[in-house]
């Protein structure tokens, strides 16, 4: 059975019509959330379903932003849900080191089908940052090597070692230093940003990483190169293929590892099942998280069984790491992918949504870039022709204007200046047209 546009038997149920924000659950609790998270809406979420998520005051919102990309099948899809419950009564709780339990065998065995072949050991744990964190110590064990390579732009968590990693915004690192050593930032390929050709800006940064490896990190003292193979945070920027590649000449010729970060591009988000497929190019080191288990927490650091054995028993750990109910979950996301040919989906969607974002581009050319692969497609925004840096408040205008009209959208970049579009795998063609539609009526109310 296809559930592509799957309905629960609630679906046409109708939320009682309260004023927003008078719940005494939200009076009384929400002032004592940590201030630390930041609010982009204020609706009270009651539940969700496929595309949508419903208020606890009657709306229905078209969510295009999948918990940042995590919900790849869909809030609740059927299948998902059903191996949660299934699994629930069965385990909760298997600590890997104690209990060899089915979900993650069954994990194991649905990953190798869509990995390369050379990729065949895994190592699961619980977050996008322990999983980067993860694939840096196995970097170092396996090479001997301390120092890693990043990319500016570069968003790889906000853990003590990730935020060394992670350059996207200052935000994610100012007033927690001193950060680790070790790290260096090389120019990532970002064509309309540096204003060249995708081809003179693939050129111009790996100039720039030789010059980094011959001035500042020896190539017998780096040991690995990590870049994600779409950038997210940094503004859903899709590195040109001839960088992909010199990336992989370079890490080749001086034993460096190349790792890929797939956590918010891995699991169907780009029209493939990991990114770097586009490229051509396969990593030593894959790490992934978010869409790989549809809303459970659940991530990895995948990589050939060689090099996982080059970490000592018991250097790497986790007690939650590999949770039956999350693994069981990734089964059952990896299947409803594959049977519900989510993958295609993903690119006919992606090619209407883009198609449509290039059309308003043309009316409104504040609308400066719109790049992406698949469903995970950016829109950056200039102000004056020319100014990136001064689109933020127009960026949030445009979202919180979306949302009035029930589009849920989120915004990205060093500048907040990119409005992400991140719709489920299995979003329809009305959907689609849905977004765009209430997208080109935030245009409209917000720029004059």
């Amino acid at each position: 059975m296809k559930f592509t546009n799957y309905q629960l038997p609630i679906t046409n149920y109708q939320l009682p019509r309260k004023k927003p924000m008078t719940s005494e659950l939200y009076t009384e609790n929400f002032p004592h959330m940590s201030p630390v998270w930041g609010r982009i809406f204020n609706f009270v979420a009651e539940r969700a379903e496929g595309s949508y998520i419903y208020t606890d005051d009657g709306r229905k919102l078209l969510d295009f932003t999948c918990g940042i990309g995590v919900t790849n099948t869909g809030h609740c899809h059927p299948k998902v849900v059903e191996a949660i419950r299934e699994q629930a009564g069965l385990f909760l709780h298997a600590q890997a080191n104690l209990v060899i339990h089915k979900p993650m065998l069954g994990l194991i065995e649905q990953l190798r089908m869509v990995m390369p072949e050379s990729i065949d050991g895994f190592f699961f744990s619980n977050s996008g940052a322990e999983a980067l964190e993860g694939a840096v110590k196995l970097a170092r064990v396996a090479t001997g090597r301390q120092n890693i390579i990043v990319f500016s732009g570069s968003f790889h968590g906000r853990t003590q070692g990730t935020m060394a990693l992670t350059t996207s915004k200052t935000i994610y690192r100012a007033g927690f230093g001193p950060l680790p050593s070790g790290v260096f930032v090389a120019p990532f390929p970002y064509a309309f940003r540096l204003g060249m050709t995708e081809e003179q800006a693939s050129a111009y940064a790996l100039n720039e990483l030789e010059y980094l490896l011959a001035s500042q990190t020896a190539p017998k003292e780096t040991a690995a190169i990590l870049i994600e193979s779409v950038m997210g945070e940094g503004g859903y920027i899709v590195p040109p293929t001839s960088f992909m590649k010199g990336l992989r000449e370079i890490c080749d010729k001086h034993g460096i590892l190349l790792i890929f970060d797939e956590v918010q591009s891995g699991f169907g988000r780009t029209g493939k099942w990991m990114a770097f497929e586009h490229f051509g190019v396969v990593p030593d080191i894959i790490t992934a998280a978010k869409g790989m288990a549809s809303g459970m927490p659940l991530s990895g650091v995948f990589s050939s069984l060689d090099l996982m054995k080059k970490w000592d028993v018991g250097s790497h750990g986790g007690t939650y790491g590999g949770n039956a109910v999350a693994c069981a979950s990734g089964v059952a996301t990896i299947k409803a992918i594959r049977e519900e040919k989510m993958l295609e989906n993903a690119n006919e969607r992606g090619l209407q949504l883009m198609t449509g974002l290039h059309k308003l581009q043309e009316e409104y050319p504040q609308i400066g870039d719109v790049r992406g692969k698949g469903l995970m497609i950016g829109t950056e925004f200039i102000v004056d022709g020319k100014h990136p840096e001064k689109a933020k408040p127009l960026v949030k205008e445009i979202v919180h204007a979306a949302e009035e009209r029930n589009l849920l959208l989120l915004s990205c970049g060093t500048y907040d200046n990119t409005i992400r579009w991140i719709p489920p795998l299995n979003v329809t063609s009305q959907q689609i047209s849905d977004g765009l539609k209430a997208f080109e009526g935030a245009l409209k109310a917000t720029i004059k």
